[in-house]
């Protein structure tokens, strides 16, 4: 009984804004590198079941590919990139996935779930400097925008519906 106190005490004290968030499963990873991006989605929208996920890739991230989910559609919007990045052989890429989307399945608000992809980071990221990926979680009833990129000063606690964060190390 004391236990089940304690542990109820805990969570409240965490709060469920911490617990709600879509967030990456790697938080960390070194300019110049490949990334392997996973999205963990804890549920749906308030009893509703997810039925799309669109993420938007920042600016520095690049070669992105998605990874196949059986009962899933996924889709890429591709365009111009907004600089040139090194490709193999001193290739120039100029345009590539600027989103992703996955559709057509079903998520119960009670289950989890990890959508995955692949990026190649910017060799001239910024260490220390956070990369923000929006999310947009669309539920039979209802939408959820993880899309809150904190200001100045401020950290993603302070938000209710944070994008999720990927910090940049140094290159390895």
């Amino acid at each position: 009984m004391i236990r089940r106190l304690v542990l109820g005490a805990a969570a409240a004290l965490i709060g469920t804004s911490c617990l709600a968030h879509i967030t990456l499963e790697t938080r960390e990873a070194s300019a110049g590198s490949n990334y392997k991006a996973v999205l963990r989605v804890p549920h749906g929208c308030e009893g509703s079941a997810t039925i799309a996920i669109r993420v938007k890739i920042p600016e520095g991230v690049f070669n992105v590919k998605p990874m196949p989910k059986p009962g899933w559609t996924v889709e890429s919007k591709k365009g111009k990139y907004t600089r040139d990045y090194g490709g193999h052989g001193g290739a120039k890429i100029t345009e590539g996935v600027l989103e992703l989307s996955w559709s057509g399945g079903k998520l119960p608000d009670d289950n989890y779930d990890e959508f995955v992809f692949r990026v190649a980071l910017a060799a001239d990221l910024p260490a220390g400097k956070p990369l923000y990926f929006p999310v947009v979680s669309e539920c039979e009833k209802g939408v959820e925008r993880w899309i809150e990129i904190p200001a100045t000063g401020k950290k993603l606690d302070d938000y209710d519906f944070p994008a999720a964060e990927l910090m940049i190390t140094p290159k390895k």
